[in-house]
């Protein structure tokens, strides 16, 4: 799909720090002149958030089947992207996403064991042609992880309850993939500093799309 917008995506294992990061990237964006769109996923319209809700939050998700979850994943997607995504980028806009088809390829593709090219099918179905420009994935090791997670969150959600062997299948998924994909994924060690994380991101953007941030002095923290 043409377009003249930049669409970036952020993935990651829980408590790989995206938030954080997709803050410091917005104020980066903002302080240059810059208003950039923020979504998540599932999420980011109303049916998406309900969707979101059931996933993550509400006692009937608690025995929904791989399978179920994937379509569901991919229904909250393909909204998304017909709703809210395309029309942002065709109007030149710098969307932002926590999460997008990435997510599906790692967590049900790999973690959850269904078939690849399903997976795959599914993905594409639900995103058409709106792929990210730029990817980034923040990996951490799972100890990092699991004490930022007790740190940030009162109540995990469903799929944060999953055993330490899922979130191993998640790590080595991503590794694998950003390894398939260096054109579009860039990979981060987000177990460094957050501002040195955070650099690499803007060097990493700028690298891509020159001049579109003005990037900090490199004895500088992000705002």
């Amino acid at each position: 799909m043409s377009h003249s917008g930049f669409f970036i995506t952020f993935e990651g294992s829980e408590g790989c720090g995206k938030s954080t990061q997709i803050r410091l990237l917005a104020d980066h964006l903002r302080a240059s002149g810059i208003d950039p769109l923020l979504l998540r996923e599932p999420g980011g319209t109303p049916s998406g958030e309900a969707i979101r809700h059931l996933l993550q939050h509400a006692p009937e998700g608690e025995a929904l089947t791989a399978e179920a979850e994937l379509l569901l994943f991919a229904a909250s997607r393909a909204q998304l992207v017909r709703e809210v995504v395309q029309p942002a980028l065709a109007a030149g806009r710098i969307v932002i996403s926590d999460r997008f088809m990435d997510s599906t390829t790692v967590y049900q593709g790999v973690a959850r064991r269904i078939d690849p090219a399903h997976t795959a099918q599914i993905n594409g179905f639900a995103v058409g042609s709106t792929l990210p420009d730029l990817t980034f994935v923040l990996d951490v090791d799972r100890a990092t992880a699991r004490r930022r997670m007790s740190a940030s969150r009162d109540k995990l959600d469903r799929i944060e309850r999953e055993p330490e062997a899922f979130f191993d299948a998640v790590r080595q998924g991503y590794l694998a993939l950003a390894k398939e994909t260096p054109g579009r994924i860039v990979l981060i060690d987000a177990s460094q500093l957050v501002e040195d994380t955070s650099r690499a991101i803007l060097e990493a953007i700028t690298a891509k799309r020159p001049n579109l941030i003005r990037t900090p002095p490199a004895d500088a923290c992000p705002p």
